[in-house]
């Protein structure tokens, strides 16, 4: 099973763009509870968006969403064609 074999299948792409996706939304949401006791989009705002903070946030959410939906769509990807093939 080669890297490249995983890399250019396209339900792979399709994976990591859910996983990362399902994560970034799951984990903004812990961190609002954590961080405001509750679900406060306006303090959430002020905090990480306002005054053109919202390019750091869209630039490390994105980043985040793509390192772990690749690692674990690649894990999965892998141990489903390690099964196949024997």
């Amino acid at each position: 099973m080669s890297f490249q074999k995983i890399v250019k299948l396209k339900s792979f792409w399709k994976s990591v763009l859910v996983l990362g996706i399902g994560f970034t939304i799951v984990y903004h949401i812990f961190s609002m509870f954590f961080e405001f006791g509750g679900i406060d989009f306006s303090a959430f705002y002020d905090k990480k968006l306002a005054d053109g903070k919202w390019v750091k946030f869209v630039i490390a959410s994105l980043f985040s969403a793509f390192v772990y939906g690749f690692i674990i769509a690649y894990g999965k990807f892998h141990s489903r064609l390690k099964k196949e093939e024997n």
